[in-house]
């Protein structure tokens, strides 16, 4: 294999024993190559823009900068720099937060040096990996039954608000300028889709869930 098929890879990690452990893992393959190892996210910003690698392997929880900030800037910056974020959190929104900002694939720490290869070889090619326990995750978070509250428009926002400052029927109407049925309306509306049984339920849920500013 010749040098120019080599693929280039830069370690992301604020513990050196995990940096360490990394790096050993990539030596025993002729095709990665390891040219940095940074302790921060503003580190790995610096070497991204030095050494130019093709794929970042990027722990998630850092100080000073997290790794789906660092990945959002690099992938703005160097978008032919693959991600791969690699942690030891699969907890959802990590996992979305991470793919949100960038990373093509997100394994864990746990994972075999045959798995990591495969993983940055696939990355390198513009092919995702996720390990079982994120794509679990990522299922999970679109199957769930949606947010109470989600679903409120704009107006009914403003209506449960009023109701919440314990305005009447009349006087949300006066302050909204629009006709008592319009309002009876919206609070109809709103408990519906809040699934309670009257205005003290709809306010005190909306207090408990801090469903208006």
């Amino acid at each position: 294999m010749s040098e120019d098929e080599l693929i280039r890879v830069l370690i992301v990690d604020d513990h050196a024993v995990v940096r360490s452990g990394l790096a050993a893992f990539l030596l025993a393959f002729d095709d990665l190559e390891l040219v940095g190892e940074a302790a921060s996210g503003p580190e790995a910003l610096r070497m991204v823009e030095d050494r130019r690698p093709d794929v970042v392997l990027m722990d998630l929880v850092m100080p000073e900068m997290d790794g789906a900030s660092a990945t959002r800037l690099i992938r703005q910056r160097y978008p032919e720099v693959q991600v791969v974020a690699l942690t030891t959190f699969p907890e959802e929104d990590l996992v979305q937060t991470a793919l949100q900002a960038g990373a093509i694939s997100y394994l864990l720490k746990n994972v075999s040096a045959d798995e990591l290869a495969g993983a940055i070889r696939a990355a390198y090619r513009g092919r995702s990996t996720l390990a079982p326990e994120a794509a679990q995750a990522l299922i999970h978070a679109t199957t769930r039954p949606p947010e109470i509250g989600y679903d409120l428009t704009p107006r009914e926002h403003e209506v449960l608000r009023l109701m919440v400052e314990g305005l009447s029927n009349p006087e949300i109407a006066d302050r909204l300028v629009v006709s008592r049925s319009t309002v009876k309306f919206h609070v109809s509306s709103i408990l519906s889709k809040l699934e309670v049984g009257s205005r003290t339920e709809a306010v005190a849920l909306a207090l408990q869930k801090d469903l208006v500013d």
